[in-house]
């Protein structure tokens, strides 16, 4: 399956990736005829023309007595038990081409195809290799599959598909997930239930069952058709070269930024996250360097569970995110923490049931995916969240020392935010470019808040 990597994608400046064998996994059982298809949302088709969500955990390697090509048929076996309760992410995209209005509808074709399980190896590079540098070494993106592919492309190609790359002196699994499919909440459900499973040869059930009924979306109206004219399907536009740091912040600094931010705007009401956030949308537009009057707008992903009414079950399996953008002008730094929070917290409150039946109604009516350019320009795209248990995926031998996120929608400004290994603390993966990285390293205000 060699389409699955680009040549670029074999090399990282640590040397090559050595791929050792392809299988494809797929469950154990087949759906029911009545979950063979599966008609997706507004919510999951805005993301058609954008690449699929990519992370991967890196582990210290299991005990000597376990040897490596036991752990792979563990974890394939484990997978293979998974993708029962997981059926959807082994199948395909549908389509419906609409000769009469000349349109497009996608599903998911539950048609048990599989997901690709790649073994590599990673010769002599190890976890410090990947953890002591100041910024992600590039070859981290090598431990992911399915690379500048996407999303549209899951007719076609598998909607998940996993790699699994031996370090000397560790493991990372790396998942490529097909974003139409699921969402970050979704996508670590997923994750969290294969490691659940890997550590109980015995179990029978999962403790957080997925979900799948698309009848709980407000506005659904199925099937939605996309017309041809907005099937524009390009990547991302290039840009300035773009470095990668992870900043690190403990649950204390968090709590003293959040009292700060409530306390410049007399409210109880910003929350530790809005807080960070701000901060960082501060430095970044502090460092890029804009001319007063120049926009900066932050691009949230909000997640709609608990906004609709009567709320989605948190075990729901889809895409369930909505995108808030909140515009401010550079010379709005002088405002200070506060304003820049309460503008955030403010744009998350109007995510609303009524705002979910609005979007999904008026989107079915006039479809408008999402394209890779609208995401780059002159945007901090926000991704991921705290809540999502990372460090709980233990399938067996430890919980991860590290997440790491690989090279899909990333461009100057993409921002992912992940729990930190501490409780209550929090990592920010920034993707910047190098002369803006080195300047928030000067920036005060931000590195008062970071821990190194």
């Amino acid at each position: 399956m060699e389409h699955l990597w680009s040549a670029a994608e074999k090399r990282g400046s640590m040397g090559e990736i050595r791929f050792i064998s392809t299988a494809t996994v797929a469950p154990r059982r087949k759906p029911s005829e009545s979950t063979q298809r599966i008609d997706l949302t507004p919510w999951e088709l805005q993301f058609v023309l954008v690449g699929p969500i990519q992370k991967g955990l890196l582990f210290r390697k299991p005990t000597q007595d376990q040897h490596m090509t036991n752990i792979i048929h563990h974890l394939k076996t484990s997978l293979s038990r998974t993708l029962d309760f997981f059926y959807p992410l082994a199948g395909r995209l549908g389509t419906t081409v609409n000769g009469d209005d000349d349109t497009t509808c996608f599903f998911i074709d539950c048609n048990g195809a599989g997901v690709p399980f790649i073994r590599a190896s990673a010769d002599g590079v190890t976890l410090g290799d990947i953890l002591d540098p100041v910024y992600v070494p590039r070859i981290v993106y090598s431990f992911f599959p399915l690379n500048d592919t996407p999303n549209y492309r899951g007719v076609s190609e598998p909607l998940l598909a996993v790699q699994v790359t031996e370090l000397a002196d560790g493991i990372f699994i790396g998942c490529s997930m097909n974003h139409v499919v699921a969402d970050g909440t979704s996508f670590w459900h997923f994750f969290n239930s294969w490691s659940e499973i890997s550590r109980g040869s015995d179990i029978i059930n999962i403790s957080q069952s997925p979900v799948f009924e698309r009848g709980f979306v407000p506005g659904a109206n199925f099937p939605v058709r996309i017309p041809q004219s907005e099937l524009v399907f390009g990547g991302f536009p290039s840009s300035s070269p773009t470095q990668e740091r992870v900043f690190h912040f403990r649950k204390e600094k968090i709590a003293a930024l959040k009292e700060k931010a409530n306390a410049e705007k007399g409210t109880n009401q910003i929350s530790s996250l809005q807080a960070l956030l701000a901060l960082l949308g501060r430095s970044v537009t502090r460092n890029w360097r804009l001319r007063e009057d120049e926009e900066i707008t932050y691009l949230t992903l909000v997640g709609m569970r608990p906004r609709i009414d009567p709320p989605l079950p948190q075990q729901y399996f889809g895409v369930a995110i909505q995108c808030g953008f909140v515009t401010m002008k550079a010379g709005e730094l002088q405002l200070g923490l506060g304003h820049w929070a309460w503008q955030i917290n403010q744009m998350i409150s109007t995510f609303t049931h009524i705002s979910a039946t609005n979007f999904s109604e008026s989107w079915a009516k006039n479809p408008k995916p999402i394209s890779p350019v609208s995401l780059t320009t002159g945007k901090i795209g926000l991704s991921s969240s705290p809540r999502f248990n990372v460090y709980g995926t233990d399938f067996g031998w430890g919980r991860p020392v590290a997440v790491r996120s690989g090279g899909g929608n990333k461009y100057d400004g993409k921002i992912t935010i992940f729990e930190g290994s501490e409780e209550g603390s929090i990592d920010i993966e920034a993707c910047l470019s190098p002369e803006t990285l080195e300047s928030m390293v000067d920036d005060a205000e931000f590195m008062d808040v970071v821990s190194i």
